[in-house]
């Protein structure tokens, strides 16, 4: 039996069944493990409610799909099993993880030896960035990485050292975020988000063919920057033309838009939070708050 108080904390539930969160665990030999063999989705709750779930999952199936690994359940039930996973755990914004590993195989690359794929959702309470962070912005460094010619440039998958890393070296240096940019001065993504630069009324950001992950709160602030006019633009960015734009910002699922203001250490416009991207924060929570009223409403209701 789980206690309530546990439930308030945390969920996670394993191919379906709830399980004590401090007994939650997999083998030694499951290739998630050994060599990172998953694939992943994270993302937010906002008034209990996971926000573009289908959407998240439907990047999942195509991860999936890509590196092989068999989804046994459709994706409908792994719907319905976050929702139970966020219920368990009460009121309260939440982060939620859905893990597919390839499961428990031999030692060894060859994936062959693994027919079981295990899944995994775990929620917990979402901790909430810094308030300064929006109101003053952040500092971000940049790291060189070849990653848009991996084929798994666009994956969420579980082969994060390079993640963890560029996290390393961007907290070494008293920033809070890592922008890869490539051998030919192209500005790629964050180790956590999507990159933005904002000059006047436009906006661009890197497009999809440079290998970078199709980020759904990417796909979220395009629409809506399109909506309001803005001009947006999805195509390559040099380091430079980052450097010289009046804004930045960056875009994560779960840290929402945040202000780029300084970029190894130099100032990006006037150093403070620009009047676009303020305005795109802004409009970005009214649609999340829309559409957590939405997905709130009983089937069949107006």
């Amino acid at each position: 039996m789980i206690s309530d108080a546990a439930r308030l904390e945390r969920s996670v539930w394993i191919d379906g069944v709830e399980v004590a969160p401090e007994r939650a665990t997999v083998s030694v030999f499951d290739r998630g493990f050994l060599y990172g063999d998953t694939v992943f989705e994270t993302f937010r709750t906002y008034q209990g409610h996971p926000l573009c779930l289908d959407q998240h999952l439907e990047r999942l199936a195509t991860a999936a799909d890509a590196v092989g690994i068999v989804i046994s359940e459709p994706l409908a039930s792994i719907a319905r099993e976050v929702r139970a996973a966020v219920a368990c755990t009460g009121i309260g914004d939440r982060y939620v993880r859905v893990t597919l590993s390839r499961g428990v195989g031999s030692l060894g690359l060859d994936p062959r030896g693994a027919t079981r794929p295990r899944r995994i959702v775990m929620v917990e309470p979402l901790i909430a960035s810094d308030p300064s962070h929006y109101e003053r912005g952040v500092d971000v460094v940049t790291v060189r990485s070849e990653r848009s010619a991996s084929r798994l440039a666009s994956l969420k998958t579980g082969n994060y050292l390079e993640g963890v890393l560029a996290m390393r070296d961007a907290r070494a240096a008293g920033a809070v975020e890592a922008i890869y940019v490539d051998a030919r001065g192209r500005v790629l993504e964050g180790s956590w988000s999507n990159v933005f630069c904002v000059t006047g009324r436009r906006i661009v950001t890197p497009p999809l063919r440079d290998g970078i992950l199709p980020g759904l709160t990417r796909a979220a602030v395009v629409r809506i920057a399109r909506e309001t006019g803005l001009d947006v633009a999805e195509q390559g960015v040099s380091l430079e033309a980052l450097l010289g734009a009046e804004e930045a910002f960056v875009s994560s699922s779960l840290r929402e838009l945040v202000p780029v203001v300084r970029v190894d250490g130099r100032s990006i416009g006037a150093g403070a939070p620009g009047p676009v991207t303020v305005s795109l924060l802004r409009a970005y929570r009214a649609w999340t708050v829309a559409s957590s009223e939405s997905e709130a409403r009983p089937t069949g209701s107006a």
